[in-house]
């Protein structure tokens, strides 16, 4: 098969490439970030990168019109983002989705469309199914737009859907492991990283009550590639993620303690690291029924393997 993956040189992007070509398919990246986390592919004869925007229509037909199975990965992501540059995220988020649709739309080409579980908001409601209603705060909260950009484009899929387009939906649940992110910077796991690699204290907003369940890059990989392959997940929303659900001060505890590292634990207010846009989501679990029901796939990855793998790949960063 011949893969298109927008977004392909960031974190789960660079590990999908590496799944497709690991079954000796062709893959071709279109994303214009550095290609730090898929360098180690460029030696396959079988992968290509693209480094333009997926806003730049003319090339972005050419390569759907080449793919059998796109995948788009392509936008901005990350709480720093978000509540730094709410244009930036709604701009390529909403408008990228779109103009993927449309090409694969007129080429008759399938679609698995990376969404997330921010579209759920602060439900209170846990585990989050994927009929579940999104409770999200008001639209003068910039930490919201990622999740409104995420939720347009999912409208956009089942409109695109509802004319014959094969689409499937993918939220994914707090991905981690080996080339996430910089070191301080992105989510949770990699700026606890930075801070237990230099000995330093981990940063725990509030009160660390807050609960999240993580979910290791080689389970939501698996889900991915079998979202491109079965029919049958065509025209579903699916939840990609683990049940084991964990505060994020028992995370920094497991990851202490993993590390082996001097560090402590200490509270922040979330005005210290964050601006007043940020505003955040008590629990975060997801209902994986669908997941194992027309993936085939279940979490196999627990916390802590999952957590000493991905400390040991960034110390030896």
């Amino acid at each position: 098969m011949k893969i298109l993956v927008t977004g392909g040189a960031g974190f789960l992007g660079s590990h999908l490439s590496e799944a497709w070509l690991g079954r000796g398919d062709e893959v071709t990246v279109l994303d214009p970030a550095p290609d730090l986390k898929i360098r180690h592919l460029r030696a396959n004869p079988k992968f290509r990168v693209i480094r333009e925007s997926v806003l730049e229509r003319a090339i972005l037909e050419g390569l759907v019109a080449w793919a059998d199975l796109v995948y788009h990965l392509a936008a901005v992501v990350g709480v720093e983002h978000y509540v730094g540059d709410p244009y930036q995220v709604l701009t390529v988020n909403i408008n990228g989705t779109q103009e993927v649709l449309g090409a694969a739309f007129r080429h008759q080409k399938k679609v698995v469309f990376s969404s997330t579980s921010e579209v759920y908001g602060r439900n209170p409601a846990v585990p989050f199914h994927e009929d579940s209603d999104r409770v999200l705060g008001t639209t003068q909260i910039d930490r919201w737009c990622y999740a409104t950009s995420k939720a347009a484009g999912e409208h956009f899929c089942f409109a695109f859907a509802r004319m014959g387009l094969p689409v499937v939906v993918l939220r994914y649940f707090n991905v981690y492991g080996p080339r996430l992110d910089r070191l301080d910077s992105g989510r949770v796991v990699t700026i606890f990283m930075g801070q237990l690699l230099r000995g330093e204290p981990l940063t725990v907003i509030g009160d660390g009550s807050q609960t999240r369940a993580f979910t290791y890059v080689a389970d939501a990989v698996r889900a991915t590639v079998e979202a491109g392959l079965r029919r049958e997940a065509e025209g579903w929303a699916i939840n990609v993620g683990s049940e084991e659900e964990v505060t994020i001060r028992e995370l920094a505890a497991r990851m202490i303690k993993l590390s082996g590292s001097p560090s402590r634990m200490i509270s922040v207010a979330k005005e210290a690291v964050y601006d007043r846009g940020y505003e955040d989501v008590p629990r975060r679990v997801p209902s994986v029924r669908r997941m194992r029901e027309l993936l085939g796939v279940r979490a196999a990855v627990t916390l802590d393997e999952g957590l000493g793998r991905t400390i040991e790949w960034f110390k030896r960063q």
